[in-house]
């Protein structure tokens, strides 16, 4: 792989390296052998996991991350450009922004000490995701002043995210007979509660360190019942909460117990947000030379794990979010072009 070739080329190449999740390795090494070639950096690796450092003694030092995985191929690799398309699995999510990574990393002198982390296994459960474990195993290789993931945000600043949780809300009945259903308590029917909640609740719309998220309580799984003829005792809603940055996990958890309150709740799954942090210098210095208006992350990413080593963190990357997992996934070429600009003169 050579990292002085035209970024557009560069992500064509990338594109065409299959590197689906858990198969991140021949992409890896690729990386890897790119990086060790370069002598001003210094390398270190943990599986699929790759950490690429200078150390200049700067006043500052800056994370740039993103993920070497993809979403299952569709048919969509090899690669190929149509007029100013990139299209292939990949290319926004998110390889365009790997390139960019790795233009960065010939940097022999920038401005401020640069880490450039690339990943695996970030597109399934949390709990494989590379990055954390970079997080648990060597918080010092991946720790800095601030950071950006390179994720696609179509050339804007997404700032933070939000966080996640998802409950399973308990209605339950009495079994019976559907002929005798007088004698039961059907749990479907007492569904019609948490339902109702959902339907009265009022997300919030907070702004939490200048920037607007839009919250969202939602049932997303239902189920419950035995048979055709039997009455349910038991009926589970699942419901997804994605909070603000500025409530805590427990916070979050609490909330929805208030909200179904006089039913059992389970935690199911909770992952915390991250505030955007674009009070912080060097964030601010990123936004100025970014331009535009900075936009609140209406998701959860991988910057929360930045936020929970204190590392304020923000999305920043080619290619359009919506075009991400598509069978016709495509990144704009002139997209990465500018992406590539815009890190180096920040980093210049």
């Amino acid at each position: 792989m050579r990292l002085d070739q035209d970024v557009r080329t560069l992500t064509a190449d990338l594109v065409d390296i299959a590197s689906e999740s858990g198969e991140e390795k021949a992409l890896a090494d690729e990386v890897e052998e790119a990086l060790r070639r370069l002598p001003h950096l210094t390398v270190d690796r943990h599986g699929n996991n790759i950490v690429a450092r200078t150390f200049l003694n700067r006043a500052e030092r800056v994370v740039v991350a993103g993920h070497l995985d993809t979403v299952p191929i569709a048919g969509n690799v090899p690669s190929r450009v149509e007029g100013n398309r990139l299209i292939g699995c990949g290319g926004t999510d998110m390889k365009a922004g790997v390139a960019v990574q790795l233009k960065l990393a010939l940097l022999e002198n920038p401005n401020r000490d640069l880490t450039l982390v690339f990943y695996d296994l970030e597109e399934v459960e949390a709990a494989r995701n590379g990055l954390g474990l970079l997080v648990r195993e060597h918080p010092d290789w991946v720790r800095g002043d601030f950071a950006v993931l390179m994720e696609p945000t179509d050339g804007e600043i997404e700032g933070g995210c939000q966080g996640t949780v998802r409950a399973e809300i308990l209605s339950t009945g009495v079994r019976a007979h559907s002929a005798r259903s007088w004698l039961g308590v059907n749990a479907i029917h007492g569904a019609a509660k948490i339902m109702s909640r959902l339907a009265d609740y009022t997300p919030r719309e907070p702004v939490v360190d200048g920037l607007r998220y839009h919250e969202g309580l939602n049932a997303v799984l239902i189920r419950g019942g035995h048979a055709g003829n039997v009455i349910p005792d038991e009926c589970v809603v699942t419901v997804n909460y994605r909070f603000a940055p500025d409530l805590t996990e427990e916070q979050a958890q609490n909330h929805i117990r208030e909200v179904f309150d006089g039913f059992e709740v389970t935690i199911a799954d909770s992952a915390p947000g991250a505030r955007p942090g674009l009070e912080n210098p060097v964030a601010a210095a990123f936004a100025e030379v970014v331009g535009g208006q900075p936009r609140a992350k209406v998701a959860w990413t991988d910057v929360a794990r930045f936020s929970a080593l204190g590392v304020p963190a923000v999305n920043y990357g080619p290619g359009d979010p919506a075009m991400a997992h598509k069978v016709d996934e495509y990144v704009e070429l002139d997209k990465i072009v500018e992406a590539e600009r815009v890190m180096i003169a920040w980093l210049t």
